[in-house]
């Protein structure tokens, strides 16, 4: 069976906008190495100073509810979504513009933060546009499988591209170019936006007290809070991706075009995530995919106690792609659900805003407990995210799941 115009077209639509964001992305697209190798080399800072100073990065992120309730309640160039995907695409390429014509922090972090809040208005965009068609269809996970798909097929160039550069230019030239790659981006949203149909939108009256009835019962939602505390547990585990830089680096000796094709092949891990989810587990019950997702996210993360040599890099790499890629699928089909009508943008962004509060938290406080209190040892680090990951088993058996999302009943859906 073929997918209908209008869900085909949205299928494209999230597709390109989500490989914008895999090359843009500041903590994993083609910036992140040679951003994280100018800061280690030439002003010779440490893993907890690199992950405290970029944590402001993800500032836009956190607040993602409030591009939320401005696409839900204020229309722009008569649209809710269409204008400002517009405005953030344009803000995007003037930051990594600005980005790859300066060379001190000071001019450097608030490029990015800029950055962010473009790519993180485009990605609370797409994720309103998945909670409206996704209900509507009963696809929310065929959507958010293809976002992150494309997302990743992205990553894999970006990552390859980056290492690369920092190889072989000098430390700010690496920087430099891949910001002026990073500008080109955002500008492919632009005739994508051309595959979304929305009706012409202004401020009435009449549906802003809808909406706003909508978000005072997002506020109210019990199940809402519930799945907030459930992602911010499962993601918030002491992270050790900045940790594991330096222990790449310093002690195993990894080139940093080894380092950038490590995140190629992360991210092809998340593509072998997106296959198997599309072929295998797509008709699971979401409670079932839930604990699937952290049993692997436990299990790929002790295997980074495994660590010690190219090979055995790759294979780890590759695994702990797969384990997220489900973990994404399962926890942000959950969360786009659950999401109130009217208040889509809020609701979805609100749930997200927490996994992006809980990331950039645990990586801070994992860079402070390895170079502070482990001694710069990366195996208790492990065993620490480990044990915090799998707490989040007994909250999953108790999330009220929305009557969509339980598995029941639910038919059997074509591929996309």
């Amino acid at each position: 069976m073929t997918a209908s115009p209008p869900t085909h077209r949205l299928m494209w639509f999230f597709a390109i906008v989500y490989a914008m964001e895999g090359i843009g992305q500041a903590k994993s697209g083609v910036v992140w190495v040679p951003l994280t190798h100018f800061l280690k080399e030439v002003q010779g800072w440490g893993p907890t100073e690199i992950s405290a100073s970029l944590a402001v990065v993800d500032l836009p992120w956190v607040i993602k509810p409030l591009y939320g309730v401005l696409s839900d309640f204020v229309p722009l160039f008569g649209s809710r979504r269409r204008g400002w995907l517009l405005l953030a695409s344009l803000a995007g390429t003037a930051a990594f513009v600005g980005l790859a014509t300066t060379s001190t922090p000071a001019g450097i972090v608030p490029a990015l933060v800029l950055a962010s809040v473009a790519l993180a208005i485009a990605s609370t965009l797409c994720g309103a546009l998945l909670v409206e068609n996704g209900q509507r269809t009963g696809r929310s996970g065929a959507f958010v499988n293809q976002q992150w798909l494309f997302y990743n097929v992205a990553m894999i160039a970006a990552s390859v591209v980056g290492g690369q550069l920092a190889q072989h230019l000098a430390a700010l030239d690496a920087l430099h170019t891949a910001a002026w790659i990073a500008a080109a981006a955002p500008l492919a949203v632009l005739p994508a936006l051309r595959l979304i149909h929305e009706e012409r939108a202004a401020i009435d009256l009449v549906a802003l007290r809808h909406r706003f009835a909508a978000l005072l019962r997002a506020l109210r939602s019990r199940v809402l809070w519930l799945i907030a505390a459930y992602l911010f547990l499962y993601y918030f585990s002491p992270g050790f991706g900045t940790p594991l830089y330096f222990h790449m680096t310093d002690h195993l000796g990894f080139s940093q075009g080894f380092v950038g094709l490590l995140a190629s092949v992360n991210a092809a891990g998340w593509i072998a995530g997106g296959v198997f989810y599309r072929f295998v587990v797509r008709d699971m019950p979401t409670v079932s995919l839930l604990r699937l997702s952290i049993l692997a996210g436990v299990v790929t993360t002790l295997a980074y106690l495994l660590l010690g040599g190219p090979a055995s890099a790759v294979a780890i790499y590759f695994a702990a792609g797969i384990a997220n890629m489900l973990a994404t699928i399962a926890t942000f089909s959950l969360a786009a659900e659950a999401c109130p009508e009217g208040a889509e943008g809020f609701g979805f962004a609100a749930l997200m805003s927490t996994v992006n509060f809980a990331v950039p938290l645990a990586d801070t406080i994992g860079s402070a407990l390895y170079e502070h209190a482990f001694g710069g040892r990366l195996t208790p680090l492990i065993l620490v995210s480990a044990a915090v990951t799998a707490l989040a088993w007994p909250l999953a058996r108790i999330i009220p799941l929305p009557r969509r999302s339980a598995g029941a009943d639910e038919p059997h859906r074509p591929n996309p």
